[in-house]
């Protein structure tokens, strides 16, 4: 027997009662039917629809050995879809029908082994070699992973000595900062990388071991500690949910709240480490990676949960620490998409820790008596705010949320004194920072709006500061900005003009901004007289440049500009302005990271990136005659403008700004800002001889996450900016290392029929010089299941792109796997390769020719398969033979020789035909490929007989 993959048809049973060659032919919809149609589609490549046919006649009257079949098979489409989970519980489905299937035994040990468990792998291998002793696969498979086990035994062995000795040097006090202590730490991270290192370190009692060197308060020894149970947890929920119990869960969040700053963001390393593993936990049903079952870890994941809510609370936990803990909700709580149904965990953290949460947004920096917050725990907190109202589902559950955000203000707002009205209008300016829905309704609360306008005038600079604030978020509200415009310019311009205090100054100006800008782009719809928003502009600009003002205030100045640069004449200024470019972009790398979206923002209108589509001269001209209002854009918002603002930001360095944004770990960097910046991305890689400089400065690598985490537009404009890179640059120097690898995904993804034709046809050439490289590349290619989609555009209409999808099938097909799709039965790609061969298209025709050369040298099968798709097959390589092209020349010559030497009969065919004559003249050329083909078709005809050489030998 040979263990194969679900192709060979498996033998049935005849029909009772029919006589043997007289059997009905099954309906479509029978067992035996989808059963074939499944074998067919795992032979061409196809195994998710394999999977289907498979799943749909187990939905019929399918017999209990149909069913083990169909399970096993369905178990061999999971192990090349790499889903081994899947893949071990259909073998075992198939096994428990019949408990001697050996081919269900054999994929369930594959199932096994990759999923590390393999002492239960090593127990079905041996069941198989009992069952057919003589059969080599399961030999050798059974060897392999017999060594796999000695090696894990000799190195658990051999860690033994090395943990204890190493844990002996950690906590000996007499070795107190000694090098031999450093050393010791390292290698003990080191070892917990791996499984089997981490393992050792937990059964040799490590856990305890490890809390006493958390114990000691020394920060050395704490992030050795903290960085070793990471190892420890990383992907292992039954190693989690042991530690949290040995460790207390209360103890590892408090560590998040120490004075050190590197001990907490390593404590929020290891929780967000426990975080998922928990989570994986959930969705798997609790087993474990050993399979084990225990503890629900959906509990443990709300005793955690539950803890970092109390840490946001608590006096003496410092600001950096809180905010880590709101970044660990950020990422923990909200569902990661919204067609998972159940947002169970965001409704328990709303009704747990809804008012933690505000007290933490409504908090003021640094004054007596309050929580100890950092310059972003208050966007950090708005963010939070923000995914858990997005994350509701209902009416009636945000209609909950509204509820406990209004009683929470109104404990503040009334009977608490002034103190009390701050801090409720603090928590106001939160909530429109995040879920603006919420912090409108706020804004309508009896007398909060009547208490900001007046505390604007207050002559105390924190509660103006706290008042200015919220009427500045207030103004961006559509249903305020009306009430503001009316009742608050003039109070900002006064505010401007007569305080003496900058930071006052500052954000009355902002405030100003604001208003200024709500015509957006439209050239026509000017807030203020000619020249006021230059003036506003400048004096921004000019505060930016003020190192002696903090990095807090100077975020309000690139607030307004944000803003500001909505106008065009604002955007030519202030990329004219070195120092002021300078400043933005020393302070978008500070520790003020909350200026990131104003930053992104500010960059967003400079290079136009923002959509915007030219209206359709007719519906100008009807709305003209309708008296209704059209859109102007700016004379110096032309392409021209844009493209030499571009060449003054690239000169700035905005670049290696931008990659700084990108790195940052701050909450703040949200979907939508990492939009912003895609967008500026795909700006400034907009001309070709740009894109070196975006590269060198680090642009390449940036692009990558950018590609892969945010909204859909961010993906997918960073996405095409990654394949512009691609397309005119050596993808090998401008994604590095392993980096080459993570382009391929978000270049498939522009081949889906949502993205425009560009955006096809740029993805088409990227992937052309990725499948050129290597055949890693082009393995990374066909594993993101992009051929289907390649092969779809060879028949787009637009030729540009059915010439780059051809182009990228031929380098694909170096592959072996897409050269079996040519070779299946019952296709046309062969056909339509040899019909674009005589296309008009000179380049679709080298593309065709090309694949067709390659094709037929590695596979000489597919010679003789030519002259059967197309009647005109012959004159087509005549063509070919007879271009002006040299190029096309030599392919068609490399096909003609293929076939040649594939087979007597084809050669026959050749030489029968006008084709000799033209090998024989080509023959006669230069030295050159050409003429090498030509001469070597020849010297086989010859050699079949088929043609004789002339008097000279020739």
């Amino acid at each position: 027997m040979t263990v194969s993959g679900p192709g060979t048809p498996e033998p049935r049973p005849a029909t009772p009662g029919v006589p043997p060659g007289l059997c009905p032919e099954p309906p479509p919809t029978s067992v035996e039917q989808l059963r074939k149609e499944g074998n067919e589609l795992f032979k061409c490549g196809d195994y998710g629809g394999a999977l289907a046919a498979y799943t749909q006649a187990l939905g019929l009257d399918a017999t209990p050995q149909d069913q083990a079949i169909l399970h096993r098979n369905r178990a061999a489409c999971h192990l090349k879809l790499e889903d081994y989970d899947k893949a071990e519980t259909e073998a075992s489905k198939a096994i428990e029908k019949d408990g001697g299937d050996v081919k269900a035994l054999y994929r369930r040990s594959q199932a096994l082994e990759k999923l590390g468990r393999l002492d239960q792998a090593v127990l079905d291998l041996q069941r198989c070699v009992s069952l057919e002793p003589k059969n080599k696969v399961f030999q050798e498979a059974l060897r392999n992973i017999g060594g796999q086990i000695q090696e894990k035994v000799r190195y658990m062995s051999s860690t033994d000595a090395k943990v204890e000795q190493m844990f002996q040097i950690l906590l000996d006090p007499e070795e107190k900062g000694t090098e031999k202590k450093q050393k010791a730490s390292q290698n003990l991270v080191v070892l917990a990388r791996e499984d089997a290192g981490a393992e050792k370190i937990f059964r040799s009692n490590g856990v305890q071991l490890l809390q006493c060197l958390l114990d000691t308060g020394e920060t050395d020894l704490m992030l050795a500690a903290l960085r070793t149970l990471v190892g420890i947890c990383s992907e292992h929920q039954s190693r989690t949910v042991a530690t949290l119990s040995i460790l207390g869960t209360r103890r590892v969040v408090s560590i998040l709240g120490v004075e050190s700053q590197a001990v907490s963001l390593a404590a929020c390393h290891l929780l967000q480490v426990m975080f998922d593993a928990l989570k994986e936990g959930v969705k798997k049903g609790f087993r474990g990676k050993e399979g084990a079952i225990i503890v629900d870890p959906a509990r443990e994941l709300k005793v955690l949960i539950s803890n970092l809510l109390d840490l946001l609370t608590e006096v003496g936990v410092s600001g950096q620490g809180r905010d880590n803990a709101l970044t660990l909700l950020i990422k923990a709580v909200p569902r990661k998409s919204l067609k998972d149904p159940n947002n169970s965990l965001t409704l328990w953290v709303i009704d747990q820790g809804l008012k933690k949460i505000l007290e933490v947004g409504g908090s003021l920096q640094d004054p007596p008596g309050e929580l100890a917050v950092t310059a972003n725990s208050r966007m950090s907190a708005s963010i939070l705010l923000s995914k858990l109202f997005d994350d509701l589902k209902c009416d009636a559950e945000r209609e909950n949320f509204h509820r406990l955000c209004e009683n929470y203000i109104k404990s503040w707002f009334e009977g608490q004194g002034l103190a009390g009205k701050l801090r409720a209008i603090q928590t106001v300016s939160c909530l429109l920072q995040g879920p603006c829905d919420a912090g409108n309704r706020a804004l309508e609360l009896s007398g909060v709006m009547e208490s900001v306008i007046a505390l604007c005038a207050s002559e105390q600079e924190e509660e103006q500061l706290v008042a200015v604030e919220a009427l500045i978020h207030a103004a961006g509200k559509a249903k305020r900005a009306s009430f503001i415009t009316a009742n608050g310019v003039s109070l900002l311009k006064d505010l401007y003009k007569c305080s003496e205090k900058d930071s006052i100054r500052i954000r009355a100006l902002v405030g100003l901004c604001k208003l200024g800008s709500a015509g957006g782009t439209d050239f026509s719809m000017k807030q203020f007289a000619e020249g006021s928003t230059l003036k506003l502009a400048k004096q921004c600009r000019k505060w930016l440049c003020n190192d002696q003002i903090d990095a807090g205030t100077r975020r309000w100045a690139v607030e307004g500009l944000a803003y500001l640069t909505f106008d065009a004449d604002v955007k030519e200024e202030f990329v004219e302005d070195a120092a002021a470019l300078k400043a933005l972009f020393q302070l978008s790398r500070s520790e003020e990271r909350s200026v990131l979206f104003a930053v992104a923002s500010a960059l967003v209108n400079c290079t136009n990136s923002y959509d915007y589509e030219e209206p359709d001269p007719k519906m100008v001209e009807l709305a003209k005659y309708a008296k209704q209002h059209v859109p102007e854009q700016h004379p110096k918002d032309k392409p021209s403008f844009v493209r030499a603002r571009v060449k003054k930001l690239l000169v700035a360095g905005v670049v290696s700004a931008m990659v700084c944004m990108v790195k940052t770990e701050s909450p703040v960097l949200t979907s939508s800002c990492r939009e912003l910046l895609s967008r500026v991305f795909l700006a400034l890689v907009e001309e070709v001889e740009d894109r070196g400089t975006v590269v060198a400065q680090g642009g390449g690598r940036a692009l990558i996450p950018l590609a892969l985490e945010g909204t859909d537009v961010g993906q997918t404009k960073a996405a095409q900016a990654l394949a512009k890179l691609t397309i005119t640059s050596n993808p090998e120097m401008t994604f590095p290392g392993e980096r080459i690898y993570e382009v391929v995904r978000p270049l498939v993804s522009l081949l889906h029929l949502n993205c425009s034709g560009l955006q096809n046809f740029e993805a088409l050439m990227a992937l052309t010089n990725l499948a050129g490289i290597s055949e890693r590349l082009r393995q990374k290619i066909l594993k993101e299941k992009a051929v289907p989609m390649i092969e779809g555009y060879m028949f787009e209409e637009h030729e540009m792109i059915r010439r780059a999808a051809t182009e990228c099938m031929c380098n694909l097909a170096m592959s072996k796997e897409v050269q079996d799709l040519f070779e299946a039965q019952g296709n046309d790609r062969l056909k339509l390769l040899v019909l674009y061969s005589g296309e008009d298209d000179e380049l679709l025709q080298r593309a065709a020719a090309g694949g067709l050369a390659m094709l037929t040298s590695m596979r000489p099968t597919l010679c003789s398969r030519i002259p059967q798709v197309t009647t005109h097959w012959l004159e087509i390589l005549q063509a070919l033979l007879l271009s002006s092209n040299q190029e096309l020349q030599h392919r068609g010559a490399v096909v003609v020789l293929n076939m040649v030497e594939a087979s007597r009969e084809i050669a026959s065919t050749l030489m029968e035909s006008e084709m000799m004559e033209i090998l024989s003249v080509l023959a006669k050329g230069d030295h050159s490929p050409v003429t090498r083909a030509a001469a070597a078709c020849l010297d086989k005809a010859v050699e079949y007989g088929l043609i004789q050489p002339n008097q000279d030998g020739e």
